[in-house]
């Protein structure tokens, strides 16, 4: 007799009495499946951690090496990476702030920063407020880096002796896609050939599919100049308690030392100390959650095919996001039939994320949250499927 595997997931009638945005800026009968945050109670690890730290009034300045030894032996034991050294990393206030503070060390005000469009909507909006130029370099057809077209772009990008860099999504927002070390290590050599610094956001490397092995960055060759951002923020749903960890390569060691003390401030000591226990001790509810993830990827693409088959979904090797391609229900010319998300919400009373934040390639998309109780991803498709009867 076969057992079925545990269920970390929330019901909706309890996950819905949170407070965060994703339960609040809606009204009550939209059911929520866009931003990311998962419906589910947190690892007793970090329940316990967090919940001693406040009984002792441990509630001071974050420091210490805590959390870069925590995600340097996760990184040894899930992705056979050892050379993460805690010498060569810094406590920041979150990814997209430890980002912004990586490329202000490597560009300059009007310096152009390459992204992967689709792609996760914030690079955009931090990038531009920064005042760097964003210069586009679109994923192919099958959510894969086109290093042919990236090369391109890095050409335009440093032809006139700017400093440039790279944004890179590791593991892909909003496709799942897992970069392969073959495609990192072309990555890293078009850098160097093209003098472009690589900053790395791997925030959702923690989330990978059954049978799929995330590769960071900084362990292909070449990369040794190199910075990436991680974090327990998403694998282990901590975003109201942030924090992140800067990792430099070898070659770039020099950079990330010249970090100003002041980023430091700005960090959590609660959310240093839940993400330590998140990556040190909590691995096996992060097995759990990732389990029911690959289900429910396999019940959004049978519901898809049953009720929507129109839209177009290949399911991600990552993150607990889905990528909807819904060009062909053609729902019209314009913004109706550019913004499906906007579709659903107001005829089917559920909410996605729309493909248009996502920049070029994201019109006629939608983006479904996947970490939640799978009553809650089959009522989201019937509504979808009804908003369009």
């Amino acid at each position: 007799m076969t057992t079925s595997p545990p269920q970390p997931w929330v019901p909706l009638d309890r996950a819905g009495q949170r407070t965060s945005i994703k339960w609040r800026l809606y009204p009550p009968d939209v059911l929520p499946v866009w931003v990311a945050e998962m419906d589910v109670d947190l690892a007793e690890p970090i329940v316990a951690a967090v919940g001693a730290a406040l009984r002792a009034g441990d509630l001071g300045y974050a420091t210490g090496a805590g959390y870069a030894e925590a995600v340097a032996g996760f990184a040894a034991a899930r992705w056979g990476w050892h050379g993460l050294a805690p010498e060569r990393t810094a406590i920041v206030p979150d990814v997209m702030l430890g980002v912004v503070e990586m490329l202000k060390l490597v560009t300059g005000p009007g310096d152009p920063v390459v992204v992967n469009p689709p792609v996760y909507p914030p690079f955009y909006g931090f990038l531009r407020n920064m005042g760097r130029e964003v210069r586009d370099a679109p994923l192919r057809p099958d959510g894969r880096l086109d290093l042919d077209t990236l090369a391109e772009v890095f050409v335009a990008a440093t032809a006139d002796g700017r400093r440039a860099a790279y944004l890179l999504c590791s593991p892909h927002n909003p496709t799942g896609t897992v970069h392969t070390a073959d495609e990192l290590a072309s990555v890293a050599q078009l850098a160097a050939r093209h003098r472009v610094r690589v900053v790395v956001d791997e925030i959702h490397a923690p989330l990978t599919a059954s049978g799929v092995t995330f590769v960071p960055y900084l362990s292909v060759p070449g990369a040794d100049d190199g910075l990436s951002v991680i974090s327990a923020s998403k694998g282990w749903n901590l975003a109201g308690l942030k924090a992140a960890l800067a990792v430099a390569g070898p070659g770039a060691a020099a950079d990330l030392a010249r970090l100003p003390e002041e980023v430091g401030h700005g960090v959590n000591h609660l959310g240093v100390i839940a993400h330590s226990a998140a990556f040190r001790d909590s691995g096996d509810w992060l097995d759990t959650v990732r389990a029911a993830v690959d289900a429910n990827r396999r019940l959004l693409a049978d519901l898809l095919a049953a009720h929507l088959p129109q839209v177009r979904h290949a399911p991600g090797q990552a993150t607990f996001l889905a990528w909807l391609d819904c060009r062909a229900l053609r729902l019209g010319d314009g913004p109706l039939g550019d913004d499906p998300a906007a579709v659903f919400r107001d005829r089917g009373r559920v909410a996605l994320s729309s493909g248009l934040d996502f920049g070029p390639g994201g019109a006629g998309h939608a983006r479904f949250n996947l970490a939640a109780d799978p009553e809650t991803i089959t009522e989201a498709v019937r509504r979808m499927a009804v908003s369009l009867g």
